[in-house]
């Protein structure tokens, strides 16, 4: 009994572990999963069989289920493999119409390719007889196309086109294309080359943008002379060839050029005078990038300023000073002939001591009137020697300036070399600047002391002559007094 009870136990267990198989998933499947799946298959059957398997079914009815889901899974494999066997059969369809599309595309492409090589032979063929047909036209049709070439690049430069433009798509399309030219073409290209020369001699009025410096645009009223120059506003204008648009002049030209616009834009007939630039620009151009006085002395650099500064206080010291000795000459002149003597003026001071003195001997009086003219002399000729010594040391100055500059472009060819000229520029035109600067305020100072000087002379000679005159007549009153002949003076 015992033992029976045992193997009824063993029946039941595996029926319960067939059953779970069957409700967890069938064996066959279970076969096929992984290791790691089958090992969870493996224990959730080791389970017990009371948490899957619904109470109350007996062994039979949980065999019938185990019988049913094997019937039920064999009938889903049967399904699968009939359609892995469609799908096969599909495949080896598919794969045998690609290998006939491949071997038809491989047979258009050789055909394809000799159709290719038989068109360049006809190509070549063709080209040589229309080669041999146009003759000496194929040579015309090339000076058309550089013709072309050639208009578009003075179209493209030209102030015309400020007010006719749309004129070079045309050009460009006739220069670069490689086909034979119309009529229509040739007649476009006489007319563009016409309307080029015929408004070269025009002076015409239009409303065009212009790029103002800060790159702005404003519609203005312009007016073209020609292809020579463009003016808006009382100012000249260039023409941007980059974006085909007229642009302001960062900088004017000279006053004496600007000054002729307003005539002509106030001109309605009749002829005016205006400052043209035959160059088309260029020389506008040059102007404009000229230095004007105030950046030419910047560039000599602190050196420069100094002799300035000090050439110019000189300057109106020695004007200063040239007034004083004048307005002195021109009182000693007119003390000369007054009868009475005026202390507003050396020689009358000189001939106040002269007055005062008279009881004096000739030996004492002669000393009283020359200290009188040394100190007139002394006081007339008082601070030239400032004006001899700048003379002298504004050249000096400018030579420092030069040796200064030297220096410094000799510094800039060690560094870069003497491929670029404009950077030697800079101490060149220092070097050059102070030597001019120099020169220009030593010539003025120069010739300044040599007038004040003259005048300054002029008036101790005076005053040296009248002395001795003094002198003279004294002495003659002393020998007359005491008996003995006179000097006679001239």
């Amino acid at each position: 009994m015992i033992k029976r009870a045992k193997t009824q136990t063993i029946v039941h267990a595996a029926l319960v572990t067939l059953a779970a198989g069957a409700l967890l998933g069938s064996p066959l499947s279970a076969v096929a999963q992984t290791d790691e799946k089958a090992a969870q298959t493996e224990e959730a059957a080791a389970a017990p069989a009371r948490a899957v398997v619904p109470a109350g079914l007996t062994i039979d009815q949980l065999l019938d289920r185990v019988r049913q889901g094997w019937r039920a899974e064999r009938v889903e494999n049967e399904r699968r493999e009939k359609e892995f066997r469609g799908a096969r059969s599909r495949q080896k369809n598919l794969l045998e119409e690609a290998r006939a599309s491949l071997a038809a595309e491989e047979a258009r492409s050789d055909l394809l390719e000799e159709n290719f090589e038989q068109n360049e032979l006809k190509i070549a063929e063709q080209e040589e007889v229309l080669a041999s047909r146009l003759g000496t036209l194929g040579e015309l049709f090339g000076v058309v196309r550089q013709v072309a070439g050639d208009t578009r690049s003075q179209v493209e430069n030209s102030l015309v086109s400020a007010e006719y433009p749309g004129r070079m798509p045309f050009l460009d399309r006739l220069g670069q294309s490689k086909a034979l030219p119309a009529i229509e073409d040739l007649e476009g290209l006489w007319a563009v080359l016409l309307q080029e020369m015929n408004e070269s001699s025009k002076i015409s009025r239009f409303n065009t943008n212009v790029v103002k410096v800060s790159g702005e645009e404003v519609e203005q009223e312009v007016i073209r002379i020609g292809a020579f120059n463009a003016i808006s506003n009382g100012e000249y204008l260039k023409w941007i060839t980059d974006v085909g648009k007229l642009g302001e002049i960062g900088r004017q030209p000279a006053p004496k050029f600007v000054d002729t616009i307003d005539g002509l834009e106030t001109a309605k007939e009749g002829l005016v005078k205006f400052a043209i630039d035959p160059s088309r620009g260029q020389i506008l151009a040059l102007l404009v990038s000229t230095p004007d006085l105030r950046e030419r002395i910047a560039f000599g650099g602190s050196i420069g300023y100094a002799i300035i500064i000090l050439g110019s206080l000189t300057f109106i010291f020695g004007i200063i000073r040239l007034a004083y000795v004048g307005m002195v000459s021109r009182k000693v002149t007119a003390q000369k002939s007054a009868s009475q003597p005026d202390t507003g003026n050396p020689l009358g001071r000189v001939l106040k001591i002269y007055a005062d003195n008279r009881n004096l001997d000739t030996e004492t009086l002669e000393l009283k009137l020359e200290e009188q003219v040394l100190k007139e002399s002394a006081k007339i000729e008082s601070f030239l020697w400032l004006i001899k010594v700048v003379s002298a040391v504004a050249p000096l100055m400018g030579l420092l300036g030069t040796v200064t500059g030297m220096i410094n472009t000799f510094q800039i060819i060690t560094l870069f070399g003497t491929g670029d000229p404009k950077m030697m520029a800079s101490g060149i035109s220092e070097a050059l600047v102070t030597t001019m600067l120099g020169l220009l305020t030593a010539i003025p100072l120069v010739l300044m002391h040599a007038v004040i000087y003259s005048m300054a002379r002029g008036v101790t000679t005076v005053l040296e002559e009248q002395s001795t005159g003094l002198i003279a007549t004294q002495s003659e009153a002393e020998s007359a007094s005491l008996g003995r002949p006179g000097i006679e003076t001239a």
